[in-house]
Formats: C-alpha cells, sequence, structure tokens
C-alpha cells in the first residue's frame, strides 16, 4: 500500500511540476486580465493597426467617437501604427496632412479619407490601415477633452505649405520642428534660418528665433523648442540677390 500511495504521489507531484513548467500555460496565466474593464481593446488583436495590410478589411460598421484611442498605420511608411486619442472636435492629426475628422467615421471610411488627402500631394498610392485600440474613456481622471474644455492652438503663418490653425494635443508635446511638418513643411522659398515664434507672456509677446536648418537637416535637436498654447510660428521668405 505504500508503494501504491507512493506511486500515486510521484505521478501527481510530476504532472503538477510539468504543468506548472509549461511555459504556454504560464503565458496563460500572465496574460489573464485580473477584472474586466470600461477601456479594454474592441476588438481581436487581429483587427489591430499593426497586422492589418488590406484597407478592404477595414472595420466599417462602428463609428469613432471623440475621446476614442486610435490607431493609424501608413503601409508605405514603413513604420509603426501611430497611436492617438481623438480630440473634442472629433479631429485627428493624421501623418502628413494634418487635422482630418474622424468622429462618425467608421475606420475604414477614415483611412479612405486619409488615402485620399494623401493622394492628393503625397503618394502616388496609399495604404492606410486604421483601428480603434480603445473606446472613450469615462474615467474623470483621463486625459480626455470634454466639449466644455479649451482647446488649445498654435499657428503656423507665411512659407509652409498649409498656413493655418492648429490643435495643439493634450496627450503629447509637440516642437516647433514637428509643428512645420504638420503644417505641411517649407514652401520652396522658405528661410528656414530664422524662424520666429511669437509667444505670449504677462509681460507681454516675446519673440524667438529658431534655426530649423541645423534643428531638421543637421540634427542640432537642443534648439528644438516646444510649442505652447497661442504660439505663432513665422516663416519669412528667403533674401534672394540677382
Amino acid at each position: 500500500m505504500f508503494l501504491i500511495r507512493s506511486t500515486a504521489f510521484a505521478v501527481a507531484f510530476t504532472a503538477t511540476l510539468s504543468f506548472a513548467q509549461d511555459p504556454g500555460f504560464r503565458e496563460l496565466e500572465e496574460r489573464r486580465p485580473a477584472a474586466p474593464t470600461p477601456t479594454a481593446p474592441t476588438g481581436d488583436v487581429s483587427r489591430s493597426a499593426a497586422v492589418i495590410n488590406s484597407m478592404e478589411v477595414l472595420d466599417d460598421t462602428q463609428p469613432i467617437e471623440s475621446g476614442d484611442l486610435i490607431s493609424i498605420r501608413i503601409v508605405e511608411d514603413r513604420g509603426e501604427p501611430r497611436q492617438m486619442r481623438v480630440g473634442a472636435t472629433g479631429e485627428i492629426y493624421a501623418p502628413h496632412i494634418g487635422l482630418v475628422k474622424a468622429s462618425g467615421r467608421t475606420c475604414k471610411a477614415l483611412g479612405f479619407e486619409v488615402k485620399r488627402r494623401l493622394e492628393q500631394s503625397y503618394y502616388n498610392s496609399a495604404t492606410v490601415i486604421v483601428a480603434i485600440d480603445l473606446k472613450r474613456i469615462d474615467d474623470p481622471n483621463a486625459r480626455v477633452r470634454t466639449a466644455s474644455s479649451e482647446i488649445d492652438f498654435f499657428t503656423v503663418y507665411g512659407q509652409v505649405l498649409r498656413q493655418g490653425k492648429y490643435e495643439l494635443p493634450q496627450d503629447e508635446d509637440i516642437t516647433i520642428s514637428q509643428a512645420i511638418l504638420r503644417a505641411g513643411g517649407f514652401a520652396q522659398f522658405a528661410n528656414p534660418e530664422k524662424v520666429k515664434l511669437v509667444r505670449k507672456t504677462p509681460q507681454g509677446n516675446k519673440n524667438i528665433i529658431v534655426n530649423l536648418d541645423a534643428i531638421m537637416r543637421r540634427g542640432n535637436l537642443d534648439y528644438d523648442i516646444y510649442i505652447r498654447s497661442n504660439d505663432v510660428i513665422i516663416v519669412d521668405e528667403k533674401k534672394i540677390n540677382f
């Protein structure tokens, strides 16, 4: 009887040990969520922007809403998806083209709108993958603007491809070089060596001259200052002597 009990214990111990050492079992335990939360992903990982390569399979049923966390990937950029929060105005900053209305559109509709605008001036043919990562968060501490929140902006004038007023994202910091890129980059006759940034201070307007040529071509990133709300960027023309 002692031999039978010893054998049974050995079998049970061996089975427990082999089960605990199974890496698949540990991985399953690590991935199991502690409790359901309102910010759970809306779909299977196979629907994420990182793995989809065809616009035809993008979701065309669920509309995007303000506050949703979405990802956009332009296949031709050969990079990782860019994750962004849809602002209170319902807009996002799409890569290369700036503000695009996202709320009310499905992932497929938004993808084709970004594709259309990219093909107007940036790519001959663009493949734009859009996915909703998290639906709107109702947590009052989450960094999501409400309709009544004040929206911060910066403005770009002068020799850029798209002059205008741009929303300053709440969930990321924007430098002056990134602000120029969001405005489409420099126009043909821009002077990137003397870009003026006008900033409002309690003592009055402060003018800051930034050498964007040194930042964007020579990599002097220490001079790539961050943009604040209500900043105005002015890009002058080059002086050409004939």
